[in-house]
């Protein structure tokens, strides 16, 4: 197989990157490093190229002779989204639409599309199946609704399959601190830094939490397995935990001087979030780790070793 991967220099896409090379088939990268590092892929045997989906005459060229392309380029995250909506449009959605012209003029077979679970907006129960109402409600969770929504008609009028993975919170190596970024990142870092670990409210809210390898795992047979038919999919470990506990078991495990500091709940955030995940077992046929505590040691470790370079 011969695969594109945009947005293959982040920390989803190349352990996304890793899974396809482990299974022997030939990888194209594109990737502005905007918040991918070339690093992640150091020593991998891949085509890269520095470029941007915003670019469409290059992801034309770059869709040329392709099997499956794995589209994981984007603007992510809430308050990015709501701080510079514009760039969030441009490229959520310009960018998307770039990709799907590609895979229409070169007669690709499929795309495998990492959406979020974003697109739900305010959660009217705690278990979330691929049926729950979809009222994205931050330019985010828009974009990313509109552009499954491109893709499934794409995939409609132009005879391809289209697979649409909507993460949960993915957490694992190579996902570095960013101050707009996921928790875990933001909790090693202030625990390797002896700063407070800072909680929003009571700290009794929970995530479902899916470790990058389930992740690249899923993509991986999101791409290949051959009865698929397009459609739309949860991604999550089908667990939760509280960010109270999520904290204590950082604390348990890095050395360090930080507390627990709890400050006002933000505006908007979900009490409580968890996947059904009944459709990606019994479609997919793959269940993700249950061990959460272990994949989360395994990347507290790589993280004190990033921050050593």
């Amino acid at each position: 197989m011969n695969a594109l991967v945009t947005g293959g220099a982040g920390f989803i896409g190349s352990t996304v990157v890793r899974e396809l090379l482990k299974n022997n088939h030939k990888v194209t990268v594109i990737d502005n490093l905007f918040s991918g590092y070339a690093q992640n892929l150091d020593g991998l045997n891949v085509e890269f190229v520095k470029g941007d989906i915003l670019d469409a005459k290059l992801v034309d060229k770059l869709t040329e002779n392709k099997d499956v392309v794995f589209h994981l380029a984007a603007s992510v995250g809430r308050q990015r989204s709501i701080d510079n909506p514009v760039l969030d449009a441009q490229v959520n959605l310009i960018g998307t639409t770039n990709v799907l012209q590609g895979i229409r003029k070169n007669g690709v077979k499929r795309i495998v599309y990492s959406s979020s679970a974003a697109i739900f907006g305010e959660l009217q129960k705690s278990v979330i199946d691929e049926n729950h109402p979809q009222n994205a409600d931050c330019p985010y969770g828009v974009t990313k609704l509109s552009a499954e929504k491109q893709i499934l008609a794409y995939s409609h009028l132009f005879g391809f399959t289209a697979i649409c993975l909507r993460y949960f919170n993915v957490f694992g190596m190579r996902q570095r601190f960013d101050a707009y970024g996921n928790v875990i990142p933001i909790f090693a870092n202030n625990a390797y830094k002896n700063l407070p670990l800072k909680i929003y409210g009571d700290g009794e809210q929970t995530r479902d939490f899916i470790c990058s390898k389930d992740v690249a795992i899923i993509n991986y047979l999101a791409g290949t397995k051959q009865d698929l038919t397009t459609g739309v999919f949860n991604l999550g470990s089908g667990n939760s935990i509280t960010i109270n506990t999520l904290a204590q078991m950082i604390l348990k495990h890095v050395k360090t001087d930080s507390k627990i500091e709890h400050v006002p709940e933000r505006i908007g955030d979900v009490r409580d979030c968890r996947a059904d995940i009944t459709k990606l077992k019994t479609v997919m046929g793959y269940t993700p780790s249950t061990d959460f505590e272990g994949d989360l040691v395994e990347y507290l470790e790589w993280f004190k070793q990033d921050l050593s370079k």
